[in-house]
């Protein structure tokens, strides 16, 4: 059997809900729609640690942030280059592999290891004009970036060698593309003193053509949204953070994005239209090529995002469940079935080593994930023998966000209790929340002090230990 090619679309700020196979109330994306309905929705796929870099380097090297050590969206522009990337063992196994797109893991848009292609550009890059990073030279281009990348993931896919008996069949390799989308992320960069610098286009920035896509459209606030007051009374460990983050600083990051307004649910949207026509391009692309069903895809976000649930806005950070939520689409129908649902337990580390068992390779020591071919083979059930029951998730508090300092916490997430655990702050333990998401599902009871739940508390904090062990290898 021929080894597979493989395909992973990343979208950056992606809700688990913002496109319509998701359950969005009004986006269409009819082709990412379409990878859901050839291949796997994968209803409970988890980022472990909810912002952009740690929860790349964790797609990469299938790790916990605890091991691979990129922790915050610190510039650790040389830890990035020594990250031990599944790409490096697919050159090894005769894949040919291209990045293109967002990279984020430390700011420099320099080439990394394991890419025989490489489009990147330093830190979040701009959404119009953009400085690209071709193999190590930087090169100015024009037009939307959404656009520009889509050009030249057609553009390397197209120079691929045809399968079958055409001329360069004998030499052509599989190959295994990264492609790390701008959009959703507004157009920002981060200065180096910590403060968040709005550009002059101003926050979310769409294409021309999708200007008046969605106008009057409504997302319907889901039952957890309410004011920081009310968040701080339900979860007094926000109290102080909310309070910092009435500053000037704060309030004008807000307000340039129009953070938490449906004007800014509709922004994200039109910025997904090109999202979506990318994939339909590469769709029929691959279709034309014969590649399409020899490809796995995967469609993901790289960490949720909040509308205002739990006060929180704008924001992704944080262990509720708009937070570390993805989207989560695999299409392969050599060993997926189409229209499937998948309900067990995923976390993004899992990609890794499902690549690298289907490269005809073995998954090392170092990697925390776990092959999903298992989950593959049987869809539909609620649980599958030997496959997790709970996972960490992770988070360090950030000198860049100075009304989040002090906001370090653990989780531990089951298939129906969350309990995060608040590190060092006064009255830690006091302040910890605890979650039945079967009674509670959009965690607005907070029972950590529930003589009921005492058990499942105790149970609970002897899980994380394990699991904060197991993530730092010990």
């Amino acid at each position: 059997m021929n080894r597979p090619n493989f395909l992973v679309v990343l979208v950056d700020d992606l809700r688990f809900d913002e496109f319509g196979a998701g359950g969005h109330p009004y986006m269409l994306t009819p082709h990412i729609d379409r990878l859901a309905a050839e291949g796997a929705l994968f209803e409970r796929a988890f980022h472990t640690t909810p912002i952009c870099s740690p929860n790349r380097a964790s797609i990469v090297t299938g790790q916990y942030a605890s091991r691979h050590g990129i922790i915050d969206n610190v510039a650790r522009d040389a830890m990035s280059h020594r990250l031990p990337n599944y790409h490096l063992e697919l050159q090894r196994l005769g894949y040919e592999t291209a990045h293109i797109g967002k990279w984020h893991m430390g700011n420099d848009g320099m080439p990394r290891p394991g890419y025989d292609y490489w489009v990147s550009y330093d830190g979040h890059g701009s959404i119009r004009d953009p400085r690209l990073n071709h193999g190590g030279r930087y090169q100015q281009h024009r037009g939307y970036i959404t656009d520009i990348m889509n050009e030249l993931a057609l553009q390397w896919l197209d120079e691929r060698p045809r399968p079958g008996k055409g001329k360069g069949s004998k030499t052509r390799k599989p190959w295994s593309l990264f492609f790390a989308h701008k959009a959703v992320h507004p157009d920002a960069e981060q200065l180096a003193d910590g403060t968040l610098n709005i550009s002059a286009q101003g926050g979310y920035v769409v294409a021309e053509r999708h200007r008046h896509l969605y106008e009057g459209a409504v997302f319907p606030p889901r039952p957890n949204v309410m004011t920081p007051e009310e968040a701080a009374r339900r979860k007094p460990a926000w109290a102080e953070a909310f309070q910092l983050r009435g500053g000037p600083t704060a309030q004008a990051v807000l307000g340039a994005l129009q953070a938490g307004t449906q004007e800014e649910i509709r922004a994200r949207a039109r910025m997904m239209a090109p999202v979506d026509e990318g994939v339909g391009q590469i769709l029929e692309l691959l279709e034309r090529r014969g590649e399409l069903d020899d490809t796995v895809i995967v469609f993901l976000g790289d960490n949720g995002f909040f509308f205002g649930e739990h006060g929180l806005l704008p924001e992704r950070r944080f262990a509720y469940e708009e937070g570390i939520r993805s989207p989560f689409i695999v299409r392969w129908p050599r060993g997926v079935r189409p229209g499937s649902r998948v309900h067990p337990l995923v976390i993004c580390q899992d990609i890794a080593p499902t690549f690298l068992e289907l490269a005809g390779g073995k998954p090392g020591p170092q990697i925390q994930g776990r092959s999903l071919l298992p989950l593959f083979e049987a869809p539909g059930r609620k649980r599958v023998a030997g496959w997790r029951r709970s996972f960490l998730v992770e988070y360090w508090a950030e000198q860049a966000m100075p009304w989040l300092v002090g906001m370090s916490y653990k989780a531990v997430r089951t298939d129906r209790y969350k309990l995060i655990r608040w590190i060092n702050r006064a009255r830690a333990g006091e302040i910890d929340e605890l979650y039945d998401l079967q009674a509670d599902p959009y965690e607005m009871d907070n029972r950590i002090r529930s003589r009921t739940l005492a058990p499942v508390r105790e149970r609970l904090q002897r899980e994380m230990r394990k699991l904060v062990a197991d993530a730092l290898g010990l």
